[in-house]
């Protein structure tokens, strides 16, 4: 019984190590989300003022549409950018 509980006690060890392994990991994945995700707004909202000279319709503004899936760690919409077409001449 005796080793019974110290394999036990020893699994649960490993598994509270995983977990804090796991749970850093997810922090830093986070932080990278927010990023990128404070990256793509300022992208949206440079792109989606037109810059001067520019005239409505030339191609300079890409559409922009929502993406289904809500963001993973708050449960918002993402917004995501479609790269425009390039012009054919």
């Amino acid at each position: 019984m005796d080793s019974a509980n110290t394999k036990l006690y020893l699994q649960n060890c490993y598994m509270l190590k995983e977990n804090e392994r796991l749970r850093k990991a997810a922090v830093l994945l986070n932080q990278e989300n927010q990023a990128l995700l404070s990256e793509l707004k300022h992208r949206l909202a440079r792109s989606s003022s037109p810059s001067p000279g520019a005239a409505p319709g030339d191609g300079n503004n890409a559409a922009v549409t929502a993406a289904a899936a809500p963001d993973r760690y708050t449960g918002s919409p993402v917004q995501v950018q479609d790269k425009a077409a390039p012009k054919a001449n």
